[in-house]
């Protein structure tokens, strides 16, 4: 196939399809009617050979083809935007959206801070924030949908580049008016007691992996829980909550149960009166926390600005808890 012969501004819709998932939405983004996608979707299944989008209730659902071929598309487009000078960022004056993968506890502990610098540096800046335990987290980075996610990942694709936040202890949270509030927490005392902590999902080997990025199951180190609980010839009374960790304060609410909790969390439930706070009755370790994101946004001032400011909010939310 010579690219001659090839419209390249189809590799524009189908970009724009991936990136939406809806045929208005894509043409709006564009420029272009709905009608005048469908048309050109068209052209791309004939020249592909393939479906590429299946209109589902969900919406436009990709398929496997597409998947493949939409990151060297996405490549492609950006690689265009640098080569023509489209790459420009003045904060102060950008109406740009940055989409950002993060889960519950990400978001009530990092975003805020990022937030404040957005009303500050960028006043017309928006903010999207997606859930990142969804399954085609990857796949939505790969496709540009998502322009930073943040986790605990342990493996990272050469595809994608990852910068280490923080790396954090977990506490226990109680009631507020649970007994033993307010006091120091003993493996012993939990021995009797449920103890609640968070899942992204029901992963055998305690990782999530999809196309090549991995990420923990859970926050907490279950394998030092349990030896400490050996020690005493007892096991804990677990139970897994998916995937939401700022449910706990209410399903702790009125219960003698505990939950584990990373240490920026419990400073913010301990903060707004919903639980109080106790150190691990064992060395739990920490989790390192990190910043993923494509390679292409490598040299975007765009993305490189998003990225230095996550960096500094993330910096902010741990400062009380250096050296816990």
């Amino acid at each position: 196939m010579s690219l001659g012969g090839v419209d390249l501004n189809l590799l524009v819709v189908m970009d724009a399809v991936m990136r939406e998932r809806n045929v208005l939405r894509a043409g709006q983004s564009i420029g272009l009617s709905p009608s005048a996608v469908s048309h050109a979707l068209a052209r791309l299944r004939a020249l592909l050979q393939d479906d590429l989008f299946v209109r589902t209730s969900l919406g436009m659902q990709p398929t496997s083809r597409a998947l493949d071929v939409a990151p060297l598309v996405r490549d492609a487009l950006a690689s265009a935007e640098l080569a023509l000078g489209y790459h420009e960022f003045d904060p102060q004056t950008s109406d740009r959206q940055f989409n950002i993968a993060a889960t519950d506890y990400m978001t009530a502990v990092v975003v805020p801070g990022f937030l404040r610098v957005l009303a500050e540096e960028a006043p017309s800046v928006t903010l999207s924030i997606v859930p990142a335990t969804r399954i085609d987290l990857t796949a939505q980075i790969d496709v540009g949908r998502i322009d930073a996610a943040l986790g605990p990942f342990t493996e990272v694709p050469r595809r994608l580049h990852a910068q280490l936040l923080f790396e954090e202890p977990d506490v226990l949270i109680v009631a507020s008016d649970h007994p033993l509030a307010g006091s120091n927490i003993t493996i012993e005392n939990l021995s009797a007691l449920p103890i609640f902590a968070v899942a992204a999902g029901s992963v055998e080997d305690g990782h999530l992996t999809e196309r090549g990025l991995s990420r923990q199951k859970e926050m907490f180190n279950r394998a030092a829980m349990i030896e400490a609980f050996n020690r005493i010839g007892t096991r804990p009374i677990l139970k897994i909550v998916q995937p939401h960790f700022l449910a706990l304060p209410a399903i702790l609410a009125g219960t003698t149960a505990v939950g584990i909790v990373p240490a920026a969390l419990g400073e913010l439930f301990r903060q707004s009166g919903v639980a109080s706070v106790s150190r691990l009755p064992w060395e739990g370790g920490k989790t390192p926390v990190q910043m993923v994101w494509h390679e292409r946004g490598g040299r975007d001032p765009a993305q490189m600005w998003l990225r230095a400011k996550l960096i500094h909010a993330a910096a902010l939310a741990q400062q009380p808890f250096i050296g816990a």
